[in-house]
């Protein structure tokens, strides 16, 4: 492979649904400064527009709930800034560069995405075939996330203006998890592993004598008429 799969990654950008850019990038990142003087100020709470297709992105991980971009090309677009300059840099409001965040974003869509990476050794699809359905999953995450939260604004539109409105967000997906591997093993479903090896491990015809106990003689316990006449 000429070109490294992480690297040809980080030099595409991501399409987003147009209908998402005012009512959420714009209202809650600096990128077109909001439409609004409220809008301008809120949008203060994140940076580059970027960062909000980076949280779209792992609400809809997390969820694990893809959601397919409108198929006319003219109602998506693009931020215009390439992967491998997000989070690269320090904030002017003080934030400290992030650009381990894109190397976790990139694992997560090698796992989740069916891409034969053997086949993509041996040269046998393409780097730019395998980057293709890395964004698509990108994109659909992205897409999902967005989705979720204009839900969410639809039914409170002060919902993510709290200050730590996104924080709980994240927080109650361990939330989550932590129930699920809290609640006990249901008694009434069988163990199939269990069940499995007793199926398969012959049952012995007798059971071994205990101590103590009176072990008839040979004679007594041999059926004599099916021994031969002769030996």
């Amino acid at each position: 492979m000429t070109e490294k799969l992480y690297d040809a990654w980080a030099k595409r950008t991501p399409y987003f649904e147009i209908r998402y850019k005012d009512n959420i990038v714009e209202k809650f990142t600096d990128y077109g400064k909001g439409v609004t003087s409220l809008g301008s100020a809120r949008g203060k709470l994140f940076g580059a527009g970027y960062e909000m297709l980076i949280i779209s992105f792992f609400i809809g991980l997390y969820h694990n709930q893809r959601k397919k971009l409108n198929e006319d090309s003219t109602k998506t677009k693009t931020l215009g800034q390439a992967i491998q300059y997000w989070g690269n840099i320090d904030s002017v409001k003080g934030r400290k560069a992030y650009p381990k965040l894109r190397e976790f974003i990139f694992i997560a869509l090698v796992a989740k995405t069916d891409i034969n990476l053997i086949d993509l050794d041996k040269g046998l699809i393409t780097v730019r075939s395998a980057v293709d359905a890395l964004m698509r999953t990108m994109e659909e995450y992205i897409n999902w996330g967005l989705h979720y939260m204009e839900d969410k604004l639809i039914d409170n539109p002060n919902h993510y203006y709290k200050p730590t409105a996104f924080l709980e967000e994240f927080l109650s997906f361990d939330l989550e998890d932590e129930s699920l591997e809290e609640q006990p093993e249901s008694l009434d479903e069988p163990n199939d592993f269990l069940q499995r090896i007793e199926e398969e491990v012959p049952q012995p015809k007798q059971k071994r004598a205990r101590i103590g106990q009176k072990i008839e003689p040979i004679s007594k316990r041999v059926d004599n008429s099916e021994l031969p006449d002769e030996l």
